[in-house]
């Protein structure tokens, strides 16, 4: 017989997904509802507002696709481009790489700007590209690029896209719920993101926004959306007061992001930042008392998203295999050109805490001395503690 369900409980402090909120998990046991029960349909009306208010932004057409935050991309780019359409897309890690690959699929002519991973995209770099190519429909870039825990700064980028009249297109996976989105004091026409990082739900829903202007594109195309699962222009009837049929929607996803959506207001949107750059800046601290680097500088790095470059000498996996053998932490290791290079530390949403901060530099200080490197005992937490203070 098929053993009853019993995995093992971690500490996920890895770049995603994170532990979510316990009021989360209590909703998911709620019971179900039809997806077009009047009392659900007040529940999607309201995810909406809550959406709205953490996204910073006024756009009507703001909701939550199903899917993780690669449906969330799919839908911007379906959604927005046509075949022969040009499209520049910022590529500093895996993600921007990521979008290329979507644009190109949609049949788009893709312009590709590319910086170093673990740096942003110059913004005179995509004013060059935009310069250089006439009639661009869309500007993409990674706002908090997930393989390298870069922060890319918006309202330059907001400005040149805009005075070249195309669309601005953001992914915001990793930075909703973390780091200030800001949509409408910058001006993002389009952004998508995931439940299962700094929003500390499940993953399995993919809140996407669009601003008036984009949505005026999508309802003006020439061809149909290449995707009938991830049309908007069907899909937002559902959402909207007309609510007409196009999927049963995941009700118990609804139901979890929805609480953690709550959950983030009912502790105030600058409160929930501070935290996460509090916490960010004493794990930062303490990595760094240990002798170790990172791979971000500190102008452009992520507080809820930290790389750390492997010391020569110990072995990247080993180091992430022992944290979960002997702590039950999992951290996340690098992606494409950083495999094996960094390790991917994440402080988000319910994650970003104290005692989080002081448990993974205590088992990684262990786990490192393991391997023969030098350690300093209690120069991290001591740093860690400092940082946070202040």
């Amino acid at each position: 017989m098929d053993k009853q369900l019993n995995p093992p409980q971690r500490i996920l402090m890895g770049p995603g997904p994170s532990d979510v909120y316990p009021g989360v998990l209590r909703s998911m046991s709620t019971p179900l509802l039809g997806h077009l029960d009047p009392a659900f349909l007040t529940i999607m009306n309201d995810t909406m507002d809550l959406l709205r208010h953490v996204y910073q932004t006024e756009n009507k057409l703001t909701i939550a696709m199903p899917g993780t935050g690669s449906a969330g991309m799919e839908t911007v780019f379906v959604n927005l481009l046509e075949p022969g359409d040009k499209a520049v897309i910022g590529i500093n890690g895996l993600f921007g790489t990521r979008m290329a690959d979507i644009a190109e699929r949609c049949g788009a002519e893709v312009i590709k700007v590319e910086a170093d991973w673990g740096t942003i995209i110059p913004p005179e770099k995509i004013e060059a590209a935009l310069n250089e190519h006439s009639n661009v429909k869309l500007v993409a870039v990674v706002h908090a690029e997930t393989s390298t825990g870069v922060l890319q700064p918006l309202e330059e980028l907001s400005e040149i896209i805009h005075n070249y009249g195309a669309l601005f297109v953001c992914d915001m996976v990793t930075s909703i719920g973390g780091t200030p989105t800001e949509i409408d004091k910058h001006k993002v026409d389009a952004a998508y993101s995931g439940t299962q990082k700094c929003l500390s739900a499940p993953p399995g829903l993919a809140p996407v926004t669009f601003s008036e202007k984009a949505g005026e594109v999508i309802n003006k195309r020439k061809t149909k959306v290449q995707s009938w699962y991830l049309d908007l222009t069907m899909i937002q009837d559902y959402w909207s007061g007309d609510r007409a049929y196009h999927h049963t929607a995941p009700i118990s996803m609804v139901y979890s992001l929805y609480e953690a959506l709550r959950s983030i207001k009912d502790e105030g949107l600058e409160n929930v930042y501070s935290r996460h750059e509090q916490y960010g800046r004493a794990l930062h601290s303490g990595l760094e008392a240990m002798g170790l680097k990172l791979l971000v500088k500190k102008e452009h790095r992520l507080n809820q998203l930290t790389s750390v470059i492997v010391p020569e000498g110990i072995d990247e996996a080993e180091t992430r295999k022992l944290l979960l053998e002997q702590y039950g932490i999992e951290i996340g290791g690098g992606l494409g050109s950083l495999k094996g290079k960094i390790w991917r530390i994440g402080l988000m949403g319910y994650n970003a805490k104290m005692t989080n901060v002081n448990l993974v530099l205590s088992a990684l200080e262990d786990v490192l001395r393991q391997q023969g490197y030098e350690v300093t005992g209690g120069a991290a937490l001591k740093a860690a503690s400092e940082a946070a203070a202040k």
